[in-house]
């Protein structure tokens, strides 16, 4: 039988077109993978073409492996030369640790990772006298990388700098790139640019690599950037047999410096190009095709193709509006609960745009009792941003934990330097006290030099502040404090980077989170409890079938079951991106990723108000402008309608908000959608002791103080009676016993409990 008997006629097609410059532009689920493995193994099997003269780079170690072992399955190359399959990065490697020397590049150099980067920036600017409250390193280093990939040099950078700071930088970078040069070091970007460098100016080296390659095969063309679209026109000078193979529909890495002017205007640099579409999708039904392509459609930057697949039936896209963001969730995790069966092919996949949204997830999952994997991002909890400000708690409730202590006492910086934390540790091993303590004892004897003592005594004097406040204040008021007297957010917003704002999402969650946990009552301790075990890794399952990943991360993947979550305007699209063409749009080919990764069944969800930093109540949430993109035959409204308006014309309103259930009332609007059969109450109904008519049983007592026996509702648990009361004043607690939630120990300022 022939390798070309088990493909359809576009990718035979693509398999055969050896000769010139092809274009495959493979749509998301199309098997391009098995067209490249097939086209090298047609080449050898057939063309003739010798192992060693065929170059396919793709941008993972993952998928150059998997390639290999498919070329190994179709190919016998037992005894004789292999085709050369790697990244971008290790054939760099490999040709300037043969070649480098040609352009001044010894053969033993060292490749520095992004710890390494970052010490060499701050001793630049060390050296150059520019404190790190000027300049972050870590902004540094990015403008660093950014201006590499797309070709400007240190004097380039510094001539085209448009302010003091910029020019600060091109001062930095100058100096970065004689101490790499010094120390014989290159950098990731470095091993891109130095070896585009050699086959530019060294003509001997770029023949030689010329008359090697024959073909040469790009895997996920879209996610190339400047210097490695140079370095491909550069190896197929002699010859154009280029085969790239991509899908400008999913170009979603800019700020990683992909360029999908690469992929979409192929043609400026290969005029003789063939272009192939390989439309036939082996994934996704064709209601999900037919959304998806729906979305992306309404981008203007794009070749274009027509999805379809062979596949008989499916579901429509579903669609799920929730009250808030923890409704939103609960329903996700109730809908997986209900349908986690024994087999092991049901497997379902949580996507989502930032890494903070993890957190409701983890939650709602751990709620039923439902093992998942995060991927693409530690859990929430173990984050470093989320453990730093965990650990500030952990300090202050309790002095003596010294692992916390150490954690934070330099996070974020405050100018206690290693060698003074390191004299502080050998002083509590050697007098077997706290952290804490030795921390004192070096302030009295005057241990310390007078910089790191300042800094440090005034450490001392933030925790004891902090100390003191827990008796009077609630969880999220105390972590308000340690992100104003931190700076925290301060010092990422001066960042300015993607990773930045990463973690200025994560806190603002953290802070969420915070709130949550005061409105139900919980101390500190509590609380700190809670995180603990949301972060047990011991809980997870490598092995699990639910999986929370980011939408970046998703890419490549396929699931039977996807959620997609926080199709709100200012989630995605992400409000970075609200007021640049160049960016919705690749905002909207990352919605459309994230939809065809769903194999059988797709749901949209998206939270109608949603808890932003710095505000107390939820705040209205927009629908994104991608779920009006999508034609309404393809979707299955999954909502359960809100009482007195539509959920289309709904706006929020903080006291509307509380008579519907209030604040996270999302058990309540869940177990009505799953609960209720038909002909019946809901769940919800049956339990708030509503009437035949509908209307709530009330037994007004009066304006005197909730007592035990009095009946009350409350936002998230419902109708309940009071058991209990303890305490006086603003701290005067309630025992309330609650039909299906259980007794629940509540602070009476913040359990806004109404009276029935």
């Amino acid at each position: 039988m022939s390798l070309l008997d088990e493909l359809n006629p576009q990718q035979r097609e693509a398999v055969e077109s050896t000769e010139g410059p092809l274009l495959i532009l493979a749509g998301a689920g199309s098997g391009k993978t098995r067209v490249i493995t097939y086209r090298i193994a047609w080449l050898i099997e057939h063309c003739g073409a010798r192992p060693s003269s065929i170059l396919a780079v793709t941008f993972t170690n993952k998928a150059a492996e998997e390639m290999r072992e498919r070329v190994g399955r179709l190919v016998p190359l037992a005894g004789v030369s292999r085709p050369w399959v790697s990244t971008f990065h290790s054939f760099c490697v490999r040709v300037l640790r043969d070649e480098g020397e040609r352009i001044g590049l010894r053969r033993d150099f060292s490749i520095y990772d992004e710890d390494d980067q970052l010490r060499v920036v701050k001793a630049c600017l060390r050296h150059l006298g520019l404190a790190e409250k000027e300049l972050q390193a870590r902004a540094v280093l990015s403008k660093i990388s950014f201006a590499k990939n797309h070709g400007k040099s240190p004097e380039t950078f510094f001539q085209s700098a448009a302010d003091p700071q910029a020019e600060r930088i091109a001062q930095v970078y100058g100096l970065y790139a004689r101490e790499l040069k010094k120390a014989s070091a290159v950098d990731f970007d470095d091993l891109l640019l130095e070896a585009a460098c050699l086959f530019r100016e060294d003509a001997e080296a770029a023949l030689k690599y010329n008359e090697r390659f024959h073909y040469i095969l790009v895997d996920e063309f879209q996610d190339t950037n400047g210097p490695q679209y140079e370095l491909v026109r550069l190896l197929t000078r002699v010859r154009q047999n280029l085969c790239a193979v991509g899908d400008e529909d999913q170009s979603i890495y800019s700020w990683r410096g992909a360029d999908i002017r690469n992929i979409v205007e192929f043609e400026n640099d290969y005029p003789q190009a063939k272009i192939l579409r390989l439309e036939e999708n082996y994934r996704s039904t064709q209601s999900i095709l037919d959304a998806a392509s729906a979305v992306v459609a309404h981008n203007r930057y794009r070749k274009g193709k027509k999805l379809w697949t062979s596949r008989q039936g499916g579901a429509k896209v579903g669609l799920y509006a929730g009250l808030d963001a923890e409704n939103e969730s609960l329903f996700v995790a109730d809908w997986i609960a209900k349908r986690h069966g024994p087999e092991p092919e049901t497997r379902f996949a949580v996507l989502y745009r930032t890494n903070a949204q993890s957190r409701l997830y983890e939650e709602a999952l751990r709620r039923y009792g439902l093992a998942y994997n995060v991927v693409g991002a530690i859990s929430f909890y173990e984050r470093a941003e989320v453990k730093d400000l965990l650990a500030y708690l952990k300090a202050a409730a309790n002095l003596p934990d010294s692992i916390s202590m150490i954690r934070i006492i330099n996070s974020p910086a405050r100018g206690i330097g290693d060698t003074t934390v390191r004299k502080i540790e050998a002083l509590a091993l050697d007098r077997e006290i706290a952290f804490w303590d030795a921390m004192g004892r070096a302030l009295a004897e005057n241990l310390l030099p007078p910089r790191p003592a300042v800094a440090v005594k005034e450490f001392r004097a933030l925790m004891e502040e902090l100390n003191r406040m827990l008796p009077q204040a609630n969880v999220a008021d105390v972590l308000g404090e340690v992100i104003e007297r931190t700076k925290y957010v301060d010092v990422l917003e001066q960042e300015g980077t993607p990773e930045a704002f990463s973690r200025m999402e994560n806190i603002q969650e953290l802070a969420n989170a915070a709130a949550d946990s005061r409105d139900r009552g919980e101390n500190l301790q509590e609380f700190l409890d809670h995180a603990a075990l949301v972060s047990d890794v011991d809980a997870y399952d490598g092995s699990a079938r639910i999986t929370l990943m980011t939408l970046h991360s998703a890419k490549g993947l396929e699931f039977p079951v996807v959620f997609l979550g926080g199709m709100e305007e200012g989630l995605l699209p992400h409000s970075r991106s609200l007021l640049n063409a160049q960016a919705l749009e690749e905002e909207r080919r990352l919605c459309y990723v994230g939809m065809t990764r769903a194999q059988n069944v797709l749901i949209l969800t998206r939270a109608a108000a949603r808890r932003h930093y710095g505000s107390q109540m939820p705040e209205a949430s927009r629908p994104s402008r991608f779920l009006s993109e999508i034609p309404p035959q393809l979707v299955e409204d999954f909502s359960v309608p809100l009482p007195s308006r539509s959920e289309r014309s709904y706006e929020f309103d903080p006291q509307e908000y509380g008579r519907r259930g209030g604040r996270n009332a999302s058990l309540n609007n869940v177990r009505r959608y799953f609960g209720a059969e038909e002909g019946e109450p809901g769940i919800a109904d049956t339990r708030a002791g509503r009437g035949a008519d509908g209307r709530v049983d009330s037994q007004p007592e009066g304006l005197g103080p909730l007592r035990p026996g009095s009946r009350v509702r409350h936002a998230k648990y419902g109708y309940g009676t009071v058991l209990r009361r303890e305490g006086r004043g603003e701290d005067t607690k309630l025992t309330v016993s609650f039909p299906g939630f259980g007794v629940k120990k509540l602070v009476e300022r913040y359990a806004d409990l109404e009276r029935v």
